[in-house]
C-alpha cells in the first residue's frame, strides 16, 4: 500500500501571475483526485502587481489546519518574494524558482531548489498568463502531489465553458512545466 502524502505548498508572486488561481486549480486538481484540500489566499488591494500568495494544502488524510506556517514545497514567482519563502520552507523542503525572473540562488543550503523558465515558457508557448500553469506542472513533478491524469477532463470542468477555448493552451503549459524537471 502506497504511503499517505500530505503536501503543504505556498505559492508567492505578484497580482498578475496567477498566483490565487494556480492555488484553486491545484486544490480542484487535489480534490478530483480525491484528496483532502485546503486553500488560503493572500493579496494586496492592488489589481496588478501587489503582493499575492497562496497557501495550499493536498492530503490522504484529514488536514487539522489550511495554514501552512512551514510549506514542504514553496513556488517563488518573482524576485520579491524570493527572500519570504527561503525563510518559510523547511529544512529538506523544495523551491521551485521561476528563474526567468530570479536570478539569484537562496542562500539556505538545507533545501532542494528547482529552477525552471516558468514565464520564458508560457511566453513560448503564446501567453505569460499561463506561467502558473507552466508551475503547476512542473510542482506536480516535483512534489508527487498530483497525477495529472486528467488535465483536459479536470480543467474542463474547472473552467466555465466560455473558457474551453482556452484549455489547449493550459494543457499544453501543463505538460511543458512537467516536461521541465
Amino acid at each position: 500500500m502506497a504511503d499517505n502524502i500530505t503536501e503543504k505548498s505556498f505559492f508567492a508572486g505578484f497580482g498578475g501571475q496567477g498566483i490565487i488561481s494556480l492555488g484553486q486549480i491545484w486544490v480542484y486538481f487535489g480534490m478530483e483526485e480525491g484528496k483532502n484540500v485546503t486553500f488560503f489566499p493572500f493579496y494586496g488591494a492592488e489589481k496588478r502587481g501587489g503582493i499575492a500568495r497562496a497557501s495550499v494544502i493536498i492530503s490522504d488524510e484529514e488536514i487539522d489546519s489550511p495554514l501552512v506556517l512551514s510549506p514542504d514545497s514553496a513556488l517563488v514567482m518573482n524576485m520579491e518574494s524570493l527572500s519570504l519563502c527561503e525563510e518559510m520552507v523547511k529544512s529538506g523542503g523544495l523551491m521551485l524558482l521561476n528563474s526567468t525572473l530570479i536570478k539569484e540562488a537562496p542562500k539556505r543550503k538545507d533545501i532542494k531548489v528547482a529552477s525552471v523558465e516558468i514565464t520564458g515558457i508560457a511566453e513560448k508557448i503564446g501567453d505569460l498568463r499561463i506561467a502558473n500553469m507552466v508551475a503547476l506542472g512542473a510542482l506536480a513533478k516535483l512534489t508527487g502531489a498530483l497525477k495529472l491524469q486528467d488535465i483536459e477532463g479536470i480543467l474542463k470542468k474547472f473552467f466555465t465553458e466560455d473558457k474551453h477555448s482556452f484549455i489547449p493552451m493550459n494543457v499544453e503549459a501543463i505538460k511543458a512545466g512537467y516536461d521541465a524537471v
